[in-house]
């Protein structure tokens, strides 16, 4: 039974390896580079948002996760709270790829660092949506494996999740933007790296008055929420919409591909990233409920 399990440990580094190289930038047009300011270790008060009544503007991060949910996220952002949407996302990264100082070992230009983009666009809400890169793939992570050593993989997850707060706190001026960390979903491998993962966003988010979207609980089962499954129970919102409960006569829809577990998209992976093309039930449930995390900390 080890096999199977030893190959898709293989086919998920791949998967995120193959997408090192996003397809397109950002919906809006990427700041140029600024002047990189240096990490400081003051933290500012969290902002509380944007004034009532008016439109938040959002910038969404994150690997490839990110990439294939961009176009939905900020379908769901405009529609539900006429968002002005930003999104940055580069398959195969972590939280080092956004660290201002990472240039040359980093898969996220100069220009689409987190600081840079806070600097430039001003937004109220920073989403990241991080699944942890645990396979080294990325050159900033300095060759720290989830497998080959776990306590130095999370030391090293918890200092960059630091350090990208502090940057992202200096570059908003006196006007911080809430950061809302994205909370991951079951992983079949190594479920208790997701688990921890997971805390430690939970812990970042508490300490510099951040947010939390549990988007990880919505492509769960109710019973067990780091339980891994290719399919769940319908929603009221997928049955009445085509397409979305893929299993009508079964009451049941697909997360994921039989040759994926990693991904949400229904579609297959290829080569050069870009938003998932077909109608994707996971990914939909992780939008509507940063949406809905952005939507309360707006009112």
């Amino acid at each position: 039974m080890r096999k199977p399990w030893i190959v898709g440990v293989l086919l998920a580094g791949v998967l995120l390896g193959g997408c090192g190289d996003p397809a397109s930038g950002p919906e809006e047009p990427a700041p140029a580079a600024p002047r990189a300011s240096a990490t400081t270790h003051q933290r500012a008060p969290a902002s509380p948002g944007p004034e009532p009544g008016k439109a938040p503007r959002v910038l969404y991060l994150g690997d490839s996760l990110a990439m294939e949910g961009q176009k939905v996220l900020g379908q769901e952002l405009r529609r539900d709270l006429k968002a002005r949407y930003t999104a940055a996302p580069y398959s195969g990264t972590t939280l080092c790829d956004y660290l201002e100082g990472t240039a040359e070992r980093s898969l996220v230009p100069v220009a689409d660092k987190a600081a840079a983009l806070v600097r430039r666009l001003r937004p109220d809400f920073v989403v990241l949506q991080f699944w942890g890169n645990s396979w080294g793939y990325t050159p900033c992570m300095d060759g720290i494996t989830y497998d080959k050593s776990p306590a130095r993989y999370f030391r090293r997850y918890e200092a960059d999740a630091r350090r990208l707060t502090e940057q992202i706190t200096t570059a908003g001026d006196g006007s911080r933007p809430r950061i809302v960390w994205v909370s991951q979903g079951p992983d079949p491998i190594t479920p208790d790296r997701v688990r921890r993962v997971n805390a430690l966003y939970e812990k970042r988010a508490a300490a510099s008055g951040d947010l939390v979207a549990d988007a990880g609980k919505a492509v769960s089962p109710a019973a067990d929420r780091y339980a891994w499954t290719q399919y769940l129970p319908c929603t009221a919102h997928e049955r009445h919409r085509p397409g979305l409960c893929t299993q009508p006569g079964r009451d049941r829809t697909a997360l994921h591909r039989d040759d994926d577990y990693l991904h949400f998209c229904l579609a297959p992976t290829t080569t050069r990233p870009k938003p998932c093309p077909v109608r994707s039930p996971g990914i939909l449930r992780i939008a509507r409920e940063v949406t809905k995390t952005i939507r309360q900390a707006a009112r």
